[in-house]
């Protein structure tokens, strides 16, 4: 499923990457402890509602490619200029981290297992 295409499922807001909005997604990973997405994560999608600069630093250890802020949570500009930075699309929603996944997954979005 393309960027595009989820962004307009859980209707969220890009705060950056608009390049990136046709990119494909295949793994999605849910998660507000890192060291879980560090450990486990064979995602290309991170839903958190953890919003600081390590967030960013994880995500680019394991190829995340987009992260999506849950609960309205909006980083802070040093965050995006680093998702920049790092080519990364950053977006956030109204819905929880428990409903986003759920939209997600109904619309056939895995995570890794």
């Amino acid at each position: 499923m393309r960027i595009r295409e989820i962004k307009e499922l859980i209707d969220a807001r890009l705060i950056c990457g608009e390049h990136l909005l046709d990119e494909e997604i295949h793994n999605v990973c849910g998660s507000d402890l890192m060291s879980d997405v560090l450990a486990f994560s064979d995602g290309q999608m991170l839903i958190t509602g953890l919003v600081n600069p390590q967030v960013i630093r994880t995500a680019e250890m394991v190829d995340i490619r987009c992260i999506v802020f849950a609960r309205d949570k909006v980083p802070d500009a040093g965050m995006v200029e680093l998702a920049r930075e790092k080519d990364m699309a950053v977006m956030t929603c109204h819905g929880s981290m428990f409903d986003v996944c759920g939209i997600l997954y109904q619309h056939g979005l895995r995570g890794e297992g």
